[in-house]
């Protein structure tokens, strides 16, 4: 058994070296191969280096041929078109000294036109001088005397064209005009039919018997001078039982009435129950100026308007122009401002407060010194009123020109309020006055005989010479005293000119 292990064991150890020689003998036959392979790889790898540097020194030799054979016909060409250059410049250069020989020449002639030219403007100046002196022996007039006979003459003429022209197109504009405003103001008035309250200076009360008129003097006149200093109108006493109360202020004469009234009610006249009734009447006065304005306002449907505005609006209620009550006039024209501003593109309610507010300033008028219309202006501007608001306050008087639709209708709707017939009552003095102007602007002018201011002044019939003035100047005449009286006359309404010619031709058989 051990000689069989042992065999075993010794045939184990026989099999591992024979394993180990053969593995080593394999491994050094592989590496001997591998040599013999990476020299065989070196010496291809030599042979294509080899032939890659003769094909690179083929390929150089080729594009150097290339190379230089481009670049030798390049210069070639290079110096063709040198050639061609030169020959160029030489030409142009022998054409530039032809055109400054022909430019020489050419300014020679030039001056030598320019000498000839100034000889026969002399020989014509001098034959235009003795063109004049023949003229001037010939006609007895010296060149100035002839140039302003022409003038004249041409001037005249075209007076006369144009007056022509003008006629034409002032006919057409007058009667689109015409037609247009009238179809406005009728639309305006027609939609508006506002009250008439036409003011007076004087208030009567009628007395119930002389104890009430002895009351109302008292004891040496006590009451009566009492009554005047403290409600501030003159008081007269009639023999037949009538007071008469006088005031150019209307608000004072108002509750001056309203407190003898309620005085001869009361039957207790003495100067301390005097003050009373004043001072609960004044009070009372005051809430209704108030409430007034604030009716017109909230009437016109206007809103954000200052407090202060509404109280002088109130007031208004107590100023009157020529007999038409202020307030009254102002609603009018506020209400026709809207309408016409409405119809020619304009803002209604902008109008209307515009109207409402362009006499503003009567109502400060009692108390501070100046115009109506400054005086409004200025307080329209301390409380950031509209600028068209302003304008219509300056433009209602002329004092500027309307900027705007709504001022425009505002002087239209003033001038339409005013002027219509019984609306104000005309102080005798100032109508003879404008009335006498009016017909001096008209009698100035050249070709004029007689002017004739008729229907109470608001139409001027002018006749003038048939001789000197023709039916085209007639129409600029009419124009020019419109312009004229415009600019110097103060008057409501509109004025209408009538320019009136007339020819006769008279002849007698013998």
């Amino acid at each position: 058994m051990e000689n069989v292990m042992i065999n075993i064991i010794i045939d184990v150890i026989i099999l591992i070296i024979s394993f180990t020689a053969g593995f080593y003998i394999a491994k050094k036959k592989y590496y001997s191969q591998d040599s013999l392979f990476m020299q065989e790889a070196k010496a291809k790898a030599q042979v294509i280096e080899l032939e890659a540097k003769n094909t690179l020194n083929i390929a150089k030799e080729e594009a150097k041929k290339h190379i230089d054979k481009e670049f030798a016909k390049a210069r070639s060409d290079m110096q063709k078109k040198k050639i061609d250059v030169d020959n160029y410049v030489k030409n142009e250069l022998d054409s530039l000294k032809l055109d400054k020989q022909l430019i020489l020449n050419s300014k020679k002639e030039i001056e030598s036109l320019k000498k000839g030219l100034a000889l026969k403007e002399q020989e014509y100046k001098q034959k235009t001088k003795n063109c004049i002196k023949v003229l001037e022996n010939a006609s007895g007039l010296t060149q100035d005397e002839a140039f302003e006979k022409m003038i004249e003459i041409v001037k005249k003429e075209s007076r006369d064209k144009v007056a022509s022209i003008f006629r034409k197109e002032y006919k057409i504009a007058k009667d689109k005009t015409k037609e247009e405003v009238n179809k406005i103001l009728s639309n305006a008035v027609t939609r508006y039919a506002g009250e008439f309250a036409a003011e007076r200076l004087v208030n009567h009360i009628d007395l119930a018997d002389n104890d009430t008129k002895g009351k109302i003097i008292g004891k040496e006149g006590r009451n009566i001078k009492s009554l005047e200093m403290t409600l501030g109108v003159d008081i007269i006493i009639e023999e037949e039982s009538t007071i008469t109360i006088s005031s150019f202020n209307l608000y004072r004469r108002a509750i001056a009435t309203k407190t003898i009234e309620l005085l001869i009610e009361d039957g207790r006249i003495h100067p301390a129950r005097i003050e009373e009734v004043y001072t609960s009447v004044k009070n009372e006065f005051d809430e209704n100026i108030k409430k007034e304005g604030e009716e017109a306002v909230l009437a016109l449907g206007i809103s954000d308007m200052n407090e202060e505005l509404i109280i002088l609006v109130g007031k208004l209620r107590y100023r009157a122009s020529y007999g038409q009550n202020a307030l009254a006039h102002t609603i009018e024209v506020a209400y026709l401002s809207g309408l016409i501003a409405s119809q020619i593109g304009g803002d209604t309610i902008k109008a209307r407060r515009a109207g409402l507010l362009h006499d503003i300033g009567k109502s400060l008028t009692y108390d501070k010194k100046g115009s109506h219309v400054d005086l409004g202006a200025e307080l329209c501007k301390r409380l950031n009123e509209p600028e068209e608001v302003i304008n219509a306050i300056y433009a209602h008087h002329g004092q500027e020109d309307a900027t705007s639709i709504e001022s425009a209708a505002v002087c239209a709707a003033d001038a339409l309020s005013a002027a219509r017939p019984g609306a104000r009552r005309d102080v005798l003095q100032s109508f003879l006055k404008r009335v006498e102007d009016i017909e001096t602007i008209a009698i100035s002018k050249n070709g004029v005989q007689n002017a004739y201011a008729i229907n109470a002044g608001r139409e001027l019939r002018v006749i003038v010479n048939a001789t000197l003035v023709n039916d085209d100047e007639a129409v600029l005449l009419s124009s020019e005293i419109a312009e004229e009286i415009e600019e110097q006359v103060q008057y409501p309404g509109e004025i209408k000119i009538n320019v009136i010619r007339e020819s006769r031709s008279t002849t007698y058989a013998r």
